[in-house]
């Protein structure tokens, strides 16, 4: 008896993983492509590998330029769209400046 309630353990655990994952694949997606803006004090920290470690979005540097003094980044965010407007949220908290990008800084 004890045998059978093991075995069934992990087929639950796997069933409830596979609703949870078609969930999500069933939630809207959203591809943004937005212009950040670092102050002095961020532009060495790693602020973007940070934003992908924190949220389940696929991050794209689309173009960078980066003084002593400033650093300015095209960056695409794709994922749940829940995701990317949580991302967007705590890079502001952050103290980045982030609008969207009015036209295509790159075409690929």
């Amino acid at each position: 008896m004890a045998a059978k309630k093991k075995a069934a353990k992990p087929a639950r655990k796997a069933a409830k993983k596979a609703v949870r994952k078609t969930k999500r694949a069933a939630a809207p997606r959203k591809t943004a492509r937005l212009w950040l803006m670092f102050p002095q004090r961020l532009i060495t920290k790693p602020v973007v590998w940070e934003l992908s470690q924190k949220f389940p979005v696929v991050t794209n540097v689309r173009q960078a330029s980066v003084t002593g003094e400033i650093g300015l980044v095209c960056l695409e965010l794709d994922g749940l769209a829940n995701d990317v407007k949580k991302a967007v949220a705590w890079l502001e908290r952050r103290g980045v400046s982030v609008e969207p990008v009015e036209i295509n800084v790159i075409e690929s």
